[in-house]
């Protein structure tokens, strides 16, 4: 029996990704909170919230909301923690940690919440003990900031400086939903693949937060998410559906309806969707794309659809998730522009709900997605055009690639991903506990020759 199966761990999950009912990450944690049932698993989530709260979900987990403020940058729909709610003795996510006291703290932020490790692998957070500190990595780093901020070899060099030498060393280990995810890490500490990467300063940083002395790759592991076969499924396929699509949008009955489910935000490469949808207006064919989602750049898509293709781009806003499963399983194709995707759950939720779906030959999809069961191209508009005027055209090859769609999705579901996940908590935790001197002596890991003996 390993170590962790000898006591019931007790883990407590922290993330400022979170809306109850949307997004890939708050799905992936309402998934794995449903699994602490399941697998009588104690597990605590803390997220930001309007107002002060705590949510049982059943028996083994709930939710902790703690009133936080909208987001200054980036997604202002989001609410967002920050470090004076966990540093100040007596601020609330101490005590709530305090109150908890977890074998395992995870936390899913590279931003405000990630001073969490650091803080405990410097000692000061003594009442807490030392749990194990995971990162969990939903997304890169030098996405976002190239994204939002900056683009280019400056942004590239901000990325790793930040990733490689404070959230690394930060952590005992390191979970990411796919390689492409994964990478990030790799290439912010590796030499050959960071060479601007100073090796004292490296050094100095790895001592100061007192880094675990242990070999990079056996702190990198890779957690794909899962899809709710039950929920998005091609069972939902309904006539009556289809009509009432087609009514609530004033979509003509001969239109193909092109579906895109996702934040309308820039590091999800939204400006592909006009252009895809003025190369389709060229087409004979009466093309129609609804988004179903909200973002800061919902506006900007208003104003170009009204200006090069009116009434081809519909905005529906955020749908619930039984209205978002049926749209899946009654449109035409789904169409889904982001090359730079962590993960990509909603590609996966489209698979499983038995819709051909179009999507770029890049980033984390691909952990899941190929040529079989996909159109995977370049995203320019011209290629995504031409691989949904195939979808319409070829329709045996078109029913070949729902086949092995479903397939896929039945070998990603959340309840095999939620199991891998906490499999894998279990098999950090025993590692942890067995070489535990390796990850917990703060005065050899000040003196310690992480370049010459660990990175490399």
């Amino acid at each position: 029996m390993n170590l962790s199966a000898k006591k019931n761990l007790k883990s407590v999950h922290i993330t400022n990704y979170y809306h109850k009912n949307s997004g890939g990450i708050s799905t992936s944690y309402n998934n794995l909170l449903a699994a602490a049932g399941r697998h009588k698993r104690y597990m605590r989530l803390i997220v930001p919230g309007e107002t002060e709260a705590v949510e049982q979900i059943n028996d083994f987990a709930k939710i902790y909301y703690v009133p936080a403020k909208t987001s200054p940058v980036f997604d202002k729909r989001y609410r967002v923690m920050m470090p004076w709610q966990y540093m100040a003795d007596g601020s609330i996510i101490r005590k709530i940690l305090l109150s908890e006291m977890p074998d395992i703290i995870e936390v899913t932020d590279k931003y405000t919440l990630s001073l969490i490790g650091a803080m405990i692998h410097r000692n000061k957070f003594k009442q807490l003990g030392r749990p194990m500190l995971v990162h969990f990595s939903c997304e890169r780093m030098d996405d976002n900031i190239g994204s939002f901020l900056a683009r280019g070899k400056f942004a590239e060099w901000i990325s790793r400086c930040i990733m490689g030498n404070y959230n690394f060393p930060s952590f005992d280990f390191h979970i990411a939903n796919s390689p492409y995810t994964a990478e990030e890490f790799y290439r912010s500490v590796k030499k050959e693949t960071n060479p601007y990467r100073q090796d004292w300063f490296i050094n100095l940083c790895w001592r100061f937060f007192r880094s675990p002395r242990v070999a990079i790759e056996e702190r990198i592991f890779v957690c794909p998410r899962g899809v709710d076969i039950k929920e998005f499924s091609p069972t939902r396929k309904s006539d009556a559906v289809k009509r009432e699509m087609r009514q609530k949008t004033n979509i003509p009955e001969d239109a193909i309806i092109l579906l895109y489910a996702g934040r309308i935000s820039p590091e999800k490469n939204i400006g592909l969707l006009p252009e895809m949808m003025e190369v389709l207006a060229k087409d004979e064919k009466d093309y129609r794309l609804l988004i179903a989602g909200a973002g800061p750049k919902a506006e900007w898509l208003r104003e170009q659809t009204e200006a090069r293709i009116p009434n081809k781009i519909i905005q529906l806003g955020h749908l619930d998730k039984e209205t978002l499963a049926n749209y899946y399983a009654n449109c035409d194709i789904f169409v889904h522009p982001n090359p730079r995707e962590p993960f990509g759950i909603a590609p996966l939720e489209a698979m499983a709900s038995g819709v051909p779906t179009v999507a770029p030959n890049a980033g984390g999809l691909l952990s899941y997605a190929t040529n079989k069961n996909m159109w995977l191209c370049t995203p320019i508009a011209e290629n995504f055009a031409a691989a949904i005027s195939e979808i319409i055209e070829n329709p045996e090859l078109t029913k070949k690639k729902i086949v092995n769609a479903l397939e896929t999705a039945k070998q990603n579901t959340r309840e095999v991903s939620t199991d891998f996940l906490i499999a894998t908590y279990d098999k950090l935790y025993e590692d942890f506990q067995k070489r535990n001197e390796l990850f917990t002596n703060r005065e050899k890991s000040a003196n310690f020759d992480f370049v010459k003996e660990i990175i490399k």
